[in-house]
This record gives structure tokens, C-alpha cells and sequence, in this order.
């Protein structure tokens, strides 16, 4: 069953949808099944993938609405990942959502007949904490944040994680903390290298061990509609989301393993 993680943060221009597209990227290179769900009606994962959002059929604005289902929807790609795309009609969606009952669940109901196909479902959001973001948090198990290690990313990120507490209060109490991810480092900022050790001391083992380096190859591969293991895959970037993808897939397994021994003893008493 796959595991479906938000890849979210309010504040824009932190390589969001640059990890999102490269995360699903790297894993399927590593031979997971990876499906990369474009919620941001910008459509930058779509275009990123190399495919034109202007052009589109259906998208996921039809899945929300079951006028498609998400079968129908999706697009396979040769990038290693299967996509559903978006564009702006979402934006015209977000006030029709408004006026349906239970409209924070429309997202985990269309996802429930893919859970079986793929390993993995990543929701690439929008950058602010709308509806569809809301839709995004409650459908998944598990959110990806990542972060300019900048001052104001840290206000961001108290912000986030405050919604994502509530969310769990609320409405969804299986969310966690799938990872912080440091993206867009350059190590000779010193801001860059204090922010990135407060977030070590103050989030621990929530953080990634892997960084993503500003990297001139991974900011020009989305213009050729690629990630950047297909447009370079020798540069920083590319070797950095690779290295990613193990972290992702290393930690989970890991997870996997003290659950099965937790079992055992729970049926024991």
C-alpha cells in the first residue's frame, strides 16, 4: 500500500515542486512505483515532467469533482513516475470546493483506488494553506517540508507546523513529520549555516541528513521539462536527490521493521 506524503510549505520559493519532481524522479530510478500528484494550480509539476498544462483533458481539478476518476487522470510518463497533472482551472475549483459538504475529504476519497498500485504518492502543494492544501494534508500519511535556510523560513515553519498539529488534532490523526529538507544551500552563507544547525538542534533526527546545494543544473532542468537525473544526472543536484530517495527509503524501512516487532508483543498481552 502506498505511503502519501504532502510535500508543503506556505512560504514560496523554497524548491517545493523542484523536490517534489526530483524525489519522484529518483525513486523511481531506485524502482519504486511513484505516483506525483500536481495540487498546485501554477501546474509547475506538470510542466516540470514535460507535460503542457495548457493541453490538458483531465486533470486533478476532475478528480476532486469525480467528474474522472483518478485512473483516468493520471498520465504515464518516461521519467521513472506516473503524474497527474494540473493546471489553473484548480484556481476556479477552490471556490466551487467551498460549497460541497465534507470538502476537506474530497482528495482522500479519490486517492483510496491507488493505494494498492504504487509505493509511494507524493502531493506537490500549492504555497499558501488553502483548501486544496488542507485536502492534500488530510489525504496523506505523512508531510515533506522543505526549507531555505533563511530567517523567515523558520517563521514559516512554525506556522506549518502549528496547522499540521491541529490537523492531527482534528481531522487526521495518523499525520506526521515525514522529514525537513534543507534545499537551496549554499554552505559559504554564514545565515545559511546557522539557520541549518538550529534546525539540527531543534528538530534532531527530523531533519535529513542529505542537503540540497543551490545548483545552476537542478534551477535549468525544469525548463527542458525534465528532473535534473535525467537533464544531468553527474550534477550536485541530481547526486543530492539520489541520495535523498535512499534517506526516504532507508527510514521507512526502518519504520517498517519496528512495527513488526511491535505487533508480536501487542498480541502477546
Amino acid at each position: 500500500m502506498a505511503k502519501i506524503i504532502a510535500i508543503t510549505n506556505q512560504k514560496g520559493g523554497v524548491g517545493k515542486t523542484t523536490t517534489a519532481v526530483n524525489i519522484a524522479a529518483s525513486l523511481g530510478a531506485a524502482k519504486r512505483r511513484i505516483l506525483l500528484i500536481d495540487f498546485d494550480p501554477q501546474g509547475n509539476a506538470t510542466m516540470g515532467s514535460g507535460v503542457s498544462k495548457y493541453d490538458l483533458k483531465l486533470s486533478s481539478k476532475d478528480v476532486l469533482f469525480s467528474t474522472a476518476t483518478a485512473s483516468e487522470a493520471l498520465q504515464k510518463t518516461e521519467l521513472g513516475y506516473d503524474l497527474l497533472p494540473a493546471n489553473s482551472e484548480l484556481t476556479a475549483a477552490e471556490i466551487k470546493i467551498l460549497q460541497i459538504d465534507q470538502r476537506e475529504y474530497l482528495l482522500q476519497r479519490a486517492l483510496s483506488e491507488l493505494r494498492e498500485e504504487y509505493d509511494f504518492i507524493f502531493i506537490d502543494c500549492p504555497p499558501a494553506l488553502n483548501i486544496l492544501t488542507v485536502n492534500a494534508l488530510i489525504a496523506s500519511d505523512s508531510v515533506l517540508i522543505p526549507i531555505q535556510c533563511e530567517y523567515y523560513a523558520l517563521e514559516g515553519l512554525a506556522g506549518l507546523l502549528q496547522t499540521i498539529e491541529q490537523l492531527k488534532r482534528t481531522v487526521n490523526p495518523q499525520l506526521k513529520i515525514e522529514g525537513l529538507l534543507r534545499t537551496m544551500y549554499d554552505g559559504r552563507n554564514r545565515l545559511t549555516s546557522e539557520v541549518s544547525a538550529h534546525l539540527v538542534q531543534n528538530f534532531a533526527d527530523t531533519v535529513y541528513n542529505t542537503i540540497i546545494p543551490r545548483n545552476v543544473r537542478l534551477a535549468e532542468a525544469p525548463s527542458h521539462g525534465l528532473p535534473v537525473l535525467l537533464y544531468d544526472k553527474n550534477s550536485p543536484g541530481s547526486i543530492a536527490y539520489l541520495a535523498l530517495a535512499g534517506e526516504i527509503v532507508r527510514r521507512n524501512e526502518l519504520i517498517s521493521q519496528e512495527v513488526k516487532l511491535i505487533k508480536p508483543q501487542e498480541s502477546a498481552t
